[in-house]
Parts: C-alpha cells; sequence; structure tokens
C-alpha cells in the first residue's frame, strides 16, 4: 500500500540529543504530527495529554504489528532499529482475548504479594550498594552505574530466576533493544543472542525448576492453556527491558532532579514532602520511556485536527505528555514536587497499562531516601546540562550520573 501522502514528515532525532526540546517542538505543531522514525519511516506522534489518554484506552487502536501497513508491503526494511522491540511476541503486541490471555498467565504469577515480599531482598541490597558507594568517596562517581543499575538489574533478574554472572550480558543487550540508532548487522545480532541467551533460560528450568517467575511462567496455565514457546521468550525480554530499564532510568532521573533542585531535596529530605511525590513527580516531568513504539489504527481515526488512516503508526509520547501544558498547566515544564497530584501516563493507560508499575515504584521508594541518607552531601559533579543523553527515543535518561559522596 506504500506510504500515504499526509504533510511533510517531521525527523525524529535518533540520538535524543534534546529530547525535551524536540517534543516542545512538535507540541507547537500540534497534538498528533506526523513524524519520520529511522529509515524513513512514517507515524504520528501524540503530544498532548488528553489525546494520548484517549488513544490509549482506544478500541480502533491495535498492538499487533499485523495491522501495520508499512510492515507489511516491505517498508520497513530487514534489520530495521525498532523491529524486535515492536515485533516482540507477547503481551505488548497482542489485542483483545489474545492479550488478555496473556496477561492473565503473568498476573497470576506476577503478584501484588510477590512484588510486596520482595521488599526486604530490595532493601538489602541497596544496602549493599551504599556500602560499596561508601568505599568510593574520593572523588566523583558514576551513580547510574553503581547504583540505579546494578539494583533493579539484580531486582529483576533475581525475579526472572538469571544467574547473576549473566546480568551484564541481558543489560547490554536490553540497551542495544531500546536504542533508536542501531544498524542493522547489531539489531539482528541482537535478537540472535537475546533469544540465546532465553532460550538456555528456559531449557534450564524446564530441567530444574526455581522459586522465580521464569519457572512460574513455564508452568502456568489459563484455562488448560499455557504459554507457548515464542510467547514465553517473548514474554521474559519484555519482563527484562521493562522491569530494569525504566526502574534505571526513573532511580537516575529521580536523583539528578533533586540535585539540580536542592530546595526541593531540602524539603523531601526534613520530611516536608514525601517520597512518593518525588516518584510521581519525576515520572510526570522527566519520563523514563520518551516515545513508546508503536501502536496502529485499525480504522480511519480523526483525532486532534488530523485524521490517522487505517494501517498507520502511532507512537506514544509518554515525555511529551507528561509536560503537556493544557493538563498540567503553565508550570508544567517545572520539577516540582509540592505540586498537587496529578495523574500521568508514563507507565501507560487502558488495558497496556505497565504490570511491573508496582515493582518500579517499590524499588525506588526504597532506593531514594536510604541513597540521601546515607549520603546527605551528594552533589552533582557535572554540569546538568553536560550530561550526555541515552541514544534513544525511547529510553530517556542521562548515560551516567557523576556525583561526590560523603558518608553520613
Amino acid at each position: 500500500m506504500g506510504i500515504r501522502d499526509h504533510a511533510p514528515l517531521v525527523r525524529l532525532d535518533v540520538n535524543a540529543t534534546d529530547l525535551h526540546g524536540e517534543i516542545e517542538r512538535l507540541r507547537s505543531i500540534g497534538p498528533v504530527v506526523h513524524v519520520e522514525l529511522p529509515d524513513g519511516i512514517p507515524a504520528w506522534a501524540i503530544t498532548r495529554y488528553q489525546v494520548l489518554h484517549d488513544l490509549l484506552a482506544d478500541p480502533r487502536v491495535a498492538k499487533d504489528p499485523k495491522h501495520w501497513d508499512a510492515l507489511a508491503d516491505g517498508t520497513v526494511p530487514e534489520g530495521w532499529p525498532l523491529i524486535d522491540f515492536v515485533t516482540n511476541p507477547g503481551m505488548t503486541t497482542a489485542d483483545g482475548k489474545h492479550h488478555l490471555r496473556l496477561r492473565t498467565l503473568i498476573s497470576q504469577t506476577f503478584t501484588p504479594r510477590r512484588i510486596g515480599a520482595m521488599r526486604p531482598r530490595i532493601e538489602a541490597g541497596v544496602q549493599v550498594l551504599l556500602n560499596d558507594l561508601a568505599a568510593q568517596t574520593t572523588g566523583p562517581v558514576d551513580l547510574r552505574r553503581h547504583f540505579a543499575y546494578p539494583l533493579p538489574m539484580r531486582v529483576i533478574g533475581d525475579l526472572l530466576g538469571v544467574p547473576e554472572a549473566r546480568h551484564d550480558e541481558f543489560r547490554a543487550l536490553s540497551a542495544s533493544l531500546t536504542s533508536s540508532n542501531t544498524d542493522p548487522n547489531e539489531t539482528l545480532s541482537t535478537r540472535r543472542q537475546m533469544h540465546a541467551l532465553f532460550s538456555e533460560l528456559v531449557a534450564a528450568k524446564g530441567v530444574q525448576a526455581g522459586d522465580d517467575l521464569t519457572s512460574d511462567l513455564i508452568s502456568a496455565r489459563h484455562d488448560g492453556d499455557r504459554l507457548s514457546e515464542p510467547e514465553l521468550i517473548g514474554t521474559l525480554i519484555l519482563i527484562l527491558v521493562a522491569g530494569h530499564g525504566t526502574t534505571l532510568n526513573l532511580i537516575t532521573n529521580a536523583v539528578r532532579a533533586l540535585l539540580a533542585h536542592p530546595d526541593q531535596l531540602a524539603a523531601v529530605t526534613r520530611g516536608q514532602q514525601a517520597w512518593t511525590a518525588v516518584i510521581e513527580e519525576t515520572l510526570r516531568w522527566d519520563s523514563p520511556v520518551g516515545h513508546f513504539p508503536l501502536r496502529y489504527a485499525t480504522e480511519d481515526i480523526s483525532i486532534g485536527g488530523v485524521v490517522i488512516r487505517q494501517g498507520e503508526a502511532i507512537l506514544a509520547s509518554y515525555a511529551a505528555a507528561g509536560r503537556d501544558p493544557h493538563h498540567h498547566g503553565p508550570s508544567a515544564e517545572r520539577f516540582d514536587i509540592s505540586r498537587p497530584l496529578t495523574r500521568h501516563l508514563s507507565f501507560g493507560h487502558g488495558p497496556h497499562y505497565c504490570i511491573g508499575a508496582a515493582l518500579a515504584r517499590l524499588e525506588a521508594e526504597v532506593a531514594l531516601p536510604a541513597l540521601f541518607t546515607r549520603f546527605p552531601d551528594i552533589a552533582l559533579a557535572a554540569a546538568p546540562g553536560g550530561l550526555l543523553p541515552l541514544p534513544s527515543f525511547i529510553s530517556n535518561s542521562t548515560q551516567t550520573l557523576p556525583v561526590t559522596l560523603t558518608s553520613a
């Protein structure tokens, strides 16, 4: 069917060198903007909170890539940087009854009780990391690498039953999967390695089950059914990427925001504001996910002054919704933990709301107060504007977070 004739495409920066600045420019164009993804692939970016909120729950919008004309007609090239992210078989690429079946199978193992029971292990893991940091107080230390990364990686690795010796392999592949500037060779290599690692994990758990989510998903049933091998591996990839990357960025972005706003840091450490306010404001103001690909129109949709045609792709711009002044008011661009709590979309909305949201919040609720209690004089060791962003318009954070530490 090919690419339809629309207004000129606005090319997205695949390296996300100024994600929020770019989003502001998109918002000035309109609530629904025709954008160009890597390799000239078109999509519609949603820049307003209410429009995105409505579309995320709209039954005319699907997640299954079979509805995407550009994929069906060969417009999307082999080795496209985001291809595995948008075609990974599992909950995030399923609709209707198929999605409900997969979500039910996962929900019966990924329960609130199981998540709540992880708090002691998370607390113990945070203390180990803080002790390690205490030995590095003579110079700047990369807090992202030595604190924000290992905590969620250990938590999600423990949850899935991934041996600790393999954590770095899984982390590197997760970062490649969410990058928007990989070349075709890296994209195909990441696919092969990711599937090989999880196939190996599934085979090991099939022989000797453990007290972990992978073993539970292998045996989980719903109405006499169970996950197929591709569904199981796709689900494990989803849990790794979402459960690790989102929390890593949340903790990094929250610490960075507080260090850049010392008055607000003082308010929360003195008990004048709650740590939950820090977490929710970070999720709104600097969402761990910039743009989430992709959804597809199953029929023509008239919205935001344009018509999204059947078969066209939609980019959920969570970071744009978080700073939308039409919803959050004229101060939307400011980080303010004292603002009245308003709903954000950083964990999605509707049937695909993030199943791991409670775990991400729990990790941040444990990690942030413990960090600032242990190191009350922590300071950013770089200019806030000098930190390099992640080369991805999906994963939103900085590559490093250099700080100086002084133990209490």
